[in-house]
């Protein structure tokens, strides 16, 4: 796996290599020493760089927008990469880093049915669909401590980060920063409101509703 292979490699490079027995288990409570704990930082940081790259690298491929439900394989189902959502952008970025939302969305759904929201109108989970609403993955990020301060300084928001808004309509989007900027100093941004998936400036053009780092801990 890419990003173990990463971590290997910056521990050897550091010579801390007791990192690699203590803070890789998540039950581990050891403070990391100076060393350690910037190999962490670091892998973070690439593993997030490496998130956003996977969200451009659909540029060009995902040309169409399409909110049709569709039958999908579990786990690693996905409509084709022709089409589909904004919040499949996020789906399929995270899909390339090793994290399949469809799984764990569905199986943080099956305990906590009940903190998810009801807009509609279900009574189980449902592994075709309920990842790809944003309201859902809102929930699940916020859920597992991902959550980051939400503001209108361009530098908070770094490469990887996945922004969610309101728009004018009230409907929810979401997409993924990168590390490509306006003259301005605002980060563009990968999503699909209707052509395919895009890097735009638009990161401050709707209501920002959630602010999230996967890799943050």
């Amino acid at each position: 796996m890419k990003i173990f292979s990463t971590v290997v490699a910056l521990l050897l490079m550091s010579g801390a290599a007791i990192f690699f027995s203590t803070s890789l288990q998540s039950d581990s409570q050891t403070p990391l020493s100076p060393a350690a704990s910037t190999v962490a930082t670091t892998v973070k940081q690439q593993t997030n760089q490496a998130l956003a790259l996977s969200a451009e690298e659909q540029i060009g491929k995902t040309r169409y927008y399409d909110p049709a439900y569709v039958s999908l394989p579990y786990p690693g189902g996905d409509v084709d990469i022709e089409r589909g959502v904004c919040s499949d952008v996020v789906i399929r970025a995270l899909r390339q880093q090793g994290a399949d939302l469809q799984q764990l969305v569905h199986q943080d759904m099956k305990g906590n049915f009940s903190s998810y929201p009801r807009i509609w109108g279900l009574k189980r989970p449902d592994t075709n669909i309920d990842h790809r609403r944003v309201p859902n993955l809102e929930t699940y990020f916020k859920r597992h401590k991902m959550e980051q301060p939400v503001s209108l300084n361009a530098r908070d928001y770094l490469p990887g980060d996945i922004v969610s808004w309101r728009l004018d309509n009230g409907l929810p989007h979401i997409g993924i920063v990168t590390d490509r900027y306006t003259r301005e100093g605002r980060p563009l941004v990968v999503h699909n409101i209707g052509s395919g998936a895009r890097a735009e400036d638009i990161l401050f053009l709707w209501k920002i509703n959630g602010h999230y780092r996967y890799f943050n801990k």
